[in-house]
């Protein structure tokens, strides 16, 4: 089952689309993320990847600065920089 996902800094989206699943590092800890996940925020770590699952294809963005939303109707993630990796 898919979500959408949304990937934002400052200068535009980075990307957005419905996807499967997106692992990522908060700063208390690592966590993944799929559809019907509970609600909850969390600031990212500097320097690390989000990696984003779809269709049995991952893409990478390495982010600084920034926040993970998930909602009922999805993931956010605002990132002051990202660099898509692969």
């Amino acid at each position: 089952m898919k979500f959408p996902f949304s990937l934002v800094s400052p200068l535009r989206e980075v990307f957005s689309d419905r996807v499967d699943q997106v692992n990522a590092a908060g700063v208390e800890g690592s966590f993944g993320v799929l559809a019907g996940h509970a609600p909850f925020m969390t600031a990212l770590k500097d320097g690390r990847r989000v990696h984003v699952f779809t269709d049995g294809d991952e893409r990478v963005f390495e982010l600084n600065g920034g926040f993970a939303d998930v909602t009922p109707e999805g993931l956010t993630i605002l990132a002051e920089e990202v660099v898509e990796v692969s």
